[in-house]
């Protein structure tokens, strides 16, 4: 017997409000509370529970987490080597970015390997699907697709073919007949997830679930949806532009914040195996406000051009603009650089950019902005082949960063000579008191505060 409760339920965090409200009182936005029937069962004394075993770790088998590849370097690598029996992996992204692109091209390199791959669309027919297929030339006989958007048949289904890897395209329109409220409400959402996640753990089948993204770019739904799976992918970039990021926010079988760069193309994604190039290929070497900089993503170094635009502001509020990185660290980072460095920038309109379209958090970068910044207020060139690695403190000290020697190589690889990095990081190549160090070919340079840093970018500051 059920017991019908009337609730009104947030579409943004998943607040539940005996009373309607025009703002929820969890997280504060308005209009988002909605009126969900909820059916509570009621069960007796004598209701049937799992029942709960425990083993040793010595009796788990050795095959547990096996990783099966796709055949994608680059998706391999975000993934932590390849796809774990019984992974339940979430996929968001902005609309038209390449979601199901990149879903129907790792059940091609899967089908093989895994035996079945069942790919469920909810959003299309089986025709349109076809049509996409036959562009992405996704051909495998292996590879099954069903229209179907009711949560429970399509778990019945899959229970009957059996196969190795199932994929939901998308999370929000499926739906569990036995709960009154719409597809795509947070009890929707959050029930449909949890029956993905048991069906992945007790079949040991990966499931690969597509999310939609809201306008500040978080998964729709609620946040427990992304706790309940085992990896986070979101794909970054605009989907205007011919690149693609992908990005692991979470991981439990490999490394956080791992990147991968892709370019969509006609036939689908094609992995970048070079993205420090890609992000340099265009890069003007003798003009001013331009600098690279050494950041590392997860396991992968990148070498990424800093650029920076300095011009008198003609109100009285100057504007400070960011893209690629956070706007209140460079506005940090400007306020160190007029306080100890005597750079005057109080009455100039200052704008950072990342080219290449990535969105990077790492303090690794920020000398590289302060010479930017310097470069096109004194309008004078940092050196083409220099890289400047380090984080700077409030006091304007350059202090150490993590993984050097891994940056270094990058720059090695392609071609740059010279290295600014902290001075504290120069004890990583044995060598200690020393203001520059020759490794491998490439001159480090090692500074201890910021204005020592751009004297040696960019030469003298008048």
């Amino acid at each position: 017997m059920g017991k019908e409760k009337v609730e009104y339920v947030c579409q943004e965090c998943g607040h539940r409000n005996l009373r309607w409200a025009g703002q929820c009182p969890a997280c504060g936005m308005w209009n988002t509370l909605v009126e969900e029937v909820v059916e509570r069962k009621v069960e007796g004394k004598g209701g049937k529970r799992a029942r709960v075993e425990a083993v040793s770790l010595g009796e788990i088998p050795e095959d547990a987490g096996v990783r099966r590849a796709t055949g994608m370097a680059e998706f391999d690598r975000i993934m932590g080597g390849g796809v774990v029996a019984g992974q339940v992996v979430l996929i968001g992204g902005d609309p038209g970015i390449g979601k199901s692109t990149i879903l129907l091209q790792v059940a091609q390199r899967l089908a093989s390997a895994e035996g079945r791959v069942l790919y469920v669309s909810g959003e299309e027919s089986l025709g349109q699907t076809k049509l996409r297929a036959e562009r992405l030339r996704v051909d495998n006989p292996h590879v099954l697709v069903a229209a179907a958007t009711e949560i429970r048949s399509v778990l019945e289904h899959a229970a009957r073919v059996r196969p190795g890897v199932l994929m939901i395209d998308s999370i929000q329109v499926m739906y569990d007949e036995e709960i009154s409220s719409a597809p795509g409400s947070v009890t929707q959402v959050r029930e449909c997830a949890a029956l993905l996640a048991r069906y992945a753990k007790e079949e040991r089948t990966a499931v690969f679930i597509v999310g939609h993204v809201t306008k500040t770019g978080a998964i729709a739904g609620p946040r427990v949806v992304e706790h309940l799976v085992d990896t986070v992918l979101y794909f970054e970039g605009e989907r205007h532009n011919v690149y693609r990021i992908l990005r692991a926010v979470k991981n439990r079988f490999g490394s956080t914040d791992e990147i991968g760069v892709f370019e969509m193309t006609g036939h689908g994604l094609v992995e970048v195996p070079n993205p420090s190039a890609l992000f340099l290929s265009q890069r003007q070497e003798q003009r001013s406000g331009s600098a690279v900089g050494a950041a590392v993503e997860g396991t992968q170094p990148l070498l990424l051009e800093v650029q920076g635009l300095v011009a008198s502001t003609p109100f009285g509020m100057p504007v400070r603009k960011a893209v690629g990185m956070d706007v209140n660290r460079l506005a940090m980072l400007l306020a160190v650089i007029e306080k100890r460095v005597g750079i005057r920038l109080s009455s100039q309109d200052v704008f950072v950019n990342l080219a290449g379209g990535l969105k990077v958090s790492e303090p690794g970068l920020d000398l590289a902005c302060a010479a930017a910044v310097a470069s096109s207020f004194y309008d004078r060139a940092v050196a083409g082949d220099t890289v400047l690695v380090g984080e700077i403190g409030l006091g304007g000290e350059v202090r150490a960063v993590s993984q050097i020697e891994r940056r270094v190589m990058e720059a090695r690889r392609l071609g740059f000579k010279r290295c600014i990095v902290p001075a504290h990081n120069l004890k990583a190549f044995r060598e200690k008191g020393k203001a520059e160090v020759m490794w491998q070919g490439v001159r480090l340079v090692g500074c201890e505060d910021v204005q020592r840093a751009l004297q040696v970018a960019i030469g003298d500051l008048d």
